[in-house]
């Protein structure tokens, strides 16, 4: 049977600025990653011409360190000072 990585399924405290997007915490960072997208398809925030851009709105300003647009990649290393 496989092993479930605890670290990944860590619940975790969610700061302000990203609980106004995701919903408060703690959430582990799965969690956290599925209810970010869902925003973003929602809102019709990836570029259309490009998907791995995401244009952000006011609320994922605050999240992306006030950034108009951060690619996929550099999104997880900007949600990840949220979290703690």
């Amino acid at each position: 049977m496989a092993k479930e990585n605890s670290a990944f399924m860590k619940p975790l405290k969610v700061s302000a600025e990203l609980a106004a997007v995701v919903g408060p915490g703690p959430l582990p960072r799965s969690e956290v990653v599925k209810k970010l997208w869902a925003y973003i398809k929602s809102k019709n925030l990836q570029d259309p011409a490009n998907k791995r851009n995401i244009k952000a709105d006011a609320a994922l300003k605050k999240v992306f360190a006030g950034k108009d647009v951060v690619n996929m990649f550099e999104m997880t290393k900007l949600v990840s000072a949220h979290l703690s």
